[in-house]
């Protein structure tokens, strides 16, 4: 086994990141409202194996705000909330995931497209305000931003990510 590695249980709502055969770092987390699944679309956290193929946000203030993987020039706060009640807020670090699986979680299937890089699928934070615990999220996996700059920190591109009910 190559460490480190990250494994997201859904049912849990935890991500658990090996460093190696004996340190395991647990965090909250929130997956999507809609449940598992990897059709385009379809709003569900996508099952199996991943890796971080980039990584966006480094050395940027917690609570920065990203839109298409880009620093808008904000820092979240209440205020900001307010201004755009409506917004799904992408804060401080960004892993972005590819499957790894053909016809599972990359590239297409029968249903279509069902490939999480170009699904967009990130860890990343989000405000403090929102649960952890909860699936709440539209798809991707959201972290404390404190949390998602820890494992931000401790893991590089192509690091594997398994997703699984349990």
């Amino acid at each position: 086994m190559n460490f480190p590695l990250i494994k997201i249980s859904i049912h849990q709502q935890q991500l658990y990141l090996l460093l190696d055969e004996t340190t395991t770092l647990t965090y909250p987390i929130s997956t999507a409202k809609n449940g598992v699944g990897q059709q385009q679309n379809s709003g569900c956290t996508p099952l199996g194996e991943h890796q971080i193929c980039e990584k966006f946000g480094e050395n940027f203030p917690i609570n920065s705000v990203f839109v298409t993987r880009q620093f808008t020039g904000e820092i979240y706060d209440a205020q900001l909330a307010k201004q755009f009640p409506q917004r799904d807020w992408i804060l401080s670090r960004i892993l972005w995931l590819d499957g790894c699986e053909s016809g599972f979680n990359q590239g297409e299937n029968i249903d279509g497209v069902c490939d999480s890089r170009s699904r967009y699928i990130y860890i990343h934070g989000t405000p403090d305000s929102e649960p952890m615990g909860v699936a709440l999220s539209h798809g991707c996996v959201r972290m404390r931003n404190v949390d998602v700059i820890d494992l931000f920190d401790k893991v590089d591109v192509g690091t594997k990510v398994l997703i699984s009910l349990d």
